[in-house]
């Protein structure tokens, strides 16, 4: 498949993001594989504990939306398995739909990023417990694959948030609440406002933020330490865990995330993007969004402490 590298060391199961050319940035091919290989380390016997992280100079960037936001195409490599032409999931039928000289119709979007949800969400899913390592970034997209994931450990001025709550975005998996409670949660999506590291930790998001040089040492302690438990054991403490953030009402408000997805494409504002987008360019477009806010983040801007 080729977007990720896949290894078991012992009892670790390593899943590397491998574009790093586009920041690991997520395409239908690369969403894809990643369930695939979770299933594949949650099917191995031997297997305690997964280690998810990115090579290059960041985690992951998010959606690699260059082409669709700059065009009216999908971005990025072809799915695994072409689609059936006329589906929901082949470029011709996205190209069509995100035309604003068309009619858009919303379950289209849903059905692609329904199944976006579905491959992030295995790595919440896996009986087996998941480490997510960040360096550099993860910000948009990237921050499904770090919040699905069961433990965070991010170096200490890596930046992570949702920026695309400004325009253009809404965060698919919606985890933010269950991971930071309602107050924070709003704090970061009201603005669009990332965290470094060390805020990360602080508010509770990642349960390590070491500097640079001690990330890899400091994550292999830990997911050697969880590679101890019997298995059984941590299949049945995840469980536990997990249903109680089900019980908060996760899978309705995934859906209500997915659907505001494709609803903040086709605001009058996200038409304004796209626009600007396909003039200037993608980063471009992105610079003007962020502009007003001077990405100061909640410590520098004095709002939270």
């Amino acid at each position: 498949m080729g977007t990720m590298t896949y290894a078991v060391d012992g009892r670790v199961a390593r899943i590397t993001l491998d574009r790093p050319e586009r920041g690991n940035g997520l395409t239908r091919a690369l969403i894809d594989e990643l369930a695939v290989r979770v299933e594949q380390a949650d099917l191995d016997p031997d297997v305690h504990v997964i280690l998810l992280s990115g090579n290059g100079k960041g985690f992951c960037g998010g959606y690699d939306l260059v082409d669709s936001a700059e065009g009216l195409g999908s971005a990025g490599d072809a799915p695994v398995g072409a689609p059936p032409a006329g589906s929901p999931l082949d470029p011709a039928v996205m190209a069509a739909n995100h035309d604003p000289r068309g009619t858009w119709d919303p379950m289209v979007d849903y059905a692609m990023m329904s199944r976006n949800v579905k491959a992030f969400m295995s790595l919440f899913e896996a009986t087996k417990p998941v480490v997510c390592k960040v360096h550099g970034f993860c910000v948009a997209g990237g921050t499904d694959l770090a919040l699905c994931s069961d433990l965070l450990v991010i170096e200490d001025t890596a930046k992570i948030g949702y920026p695309p709550a400004r325009v253009w975005g809404s965060p698919t998996t919606s985890l933010w609440t269950a991971r930071l409670g309602p107050q924070r949660a709003k704090r970061l999506l009201f603005t669009g406002d990332t965290l470094s590291g060390a805020e990360a930790l602080e508010w509770g998001l990642a349960i390590d933020a070491p500097p640079a040089a001690e990330l890899d040492a400091r994550t292999e302690e830990l997911v050697e330490r969880i590679a101890r438990t019997p298995l059984n054991q941590l299949q049945m403490m995840k469980l536990l865990v997990n249903q109680q953030i089900k019980a908060m009402g996760l899978p309705a408000t995934q859906l209500i995330g997915t659907v505001f997805d494709g609803i903040a494409r086709h605001t009058p504002e996200g038409y304004a993007f796209q626009r600007q987008a396909a003039a200037d360019g993608f980063r471009a477009a992105v610079s003007a969004r962020d502009e007003p806010y001077g990405d100061a983040g909640p410590r520098t801007s004095g709002v939270i402490r």
